[in-house]
């Protein structure tokens, strides 16, 4: 029999944020929760902006193959996920766009997405103990976030903070008109290609939180309300970071205090955060 009390909220805020950092797994778990914030706030700005919301899903969704397969092998299922979720970028990366239509593009990625999710479940069927922590994989969770886990984070955040601050000011010209950034020597093509690769990390690093299908929900809904708030790229930016900080913080805390899914609580505070902001806007 369980002698631990359950956790609950109560008015006072000082007590309830020192119940939270009494446990080192919450620790570990506000660490992870920062780092992914950063990050899908600052990839996932640029995401929205070049509308390549659809190819971040799929980099996600390929995490999910990769986490199974290196659980069946015997790895970390950290591994997998950057593994596979990179390996998908360089992929898309590959794929031809005539005449700037991504209809080909859409339907290839489309079909990888599909491809993705059938080989993980399929990994799944091989390793019959793994039925208790698939849902982890898909749908996140704060329990179990390791020292190495969050050293792996710290390093994916700051190269990939790095790399788009360095191609950051060529990529958004690139992004807002790729025929004159074309026309005045940038590098469209090859700056594409790298942002999806860092676009591959995020996704791999955020599902350490999220899960490989709730990634999305990070990555978009944050961006979008902050492209909605500002025009301004350095502003927009920073409500960007904010408001994923804000999502993974208030989702981490109700789910340490309530039994239901992280998954559940970043998803349903990131729509109303969306929807809250449209509302506000118009």
């Amino acid at each position: 029999m369980n002698s631990f009390p359950s956790p609950h909220l109560s008015w006072n805020v000082v007590t309830d944020v020192r119940a939270l950092l009494e446990y080192p797994f919450m620790v570990q778990a506000f660490r992870a929760g920062l780092l992914v914030a950063v990050l899908a706030g600052v990839v996932g700005w640029f995401m929205v902006l070049r509308r390549q919301s659809f190819a971040g899903h799929t980099l996600a969704v390929v995490g999910f193959p990769g986490a199974t397969a290196a659980v069946l092998i015997g790895v970390s299922s950290t591994y997998g996920f950057f593994a596979f979720s990179v390996g998908a970028a360089i992929f898309i990366s590959m794929l031809p766009n005539a005449g700037g239509s991504r209809s080909a593009e859409s339907a290839v990625v489309g079909t990888v997405q599909a491809f993705a999710l059938a080989f993980g479940f399929l990994c799944y069927t091989w390793y019959g103990g793994f039925a208790t922590s698939i849902g982890a994989l898909l749908f996140g969770s704060f329990l179990g976030i390791t020292t190495s886990q969050v050293g792996a984070l710290v390093v994916v955040t700051l190269l990939a903070i790095g790399l788009l601050a360095a191609i950051g000011r060529p990529l958004y010209f690139a992004t807002v008109d790729p025929d004159v950034a074309l026309a005045n020597g940038v590098p469209v093509q090859a700056l594409g290609t790298t942002y999806l690769i860092v676009l591959g990390l995020t996704a791999g690093a955020v599902s350490q939180i999220t899960g490989a299908l709730l990634v999305f929900a990070l990555l978009v809904a944050p961006a979008a309300a902050a492209q909605r708030i500002s025009v301004r790229p350095h502003i927009s930016l920073a409500w960007s970071v904010g408001l994923a900080i804000s999502i993974v913080l208030i989702s981490l805390t109700l789910s340490y205090y309530y039994p239901y899914p992280l998954g559940t609580f970043v998803t349903t505070i990131a729509l109303l955060t969306y929807l809250i902001v449209r509302v506000v806007r118009r």
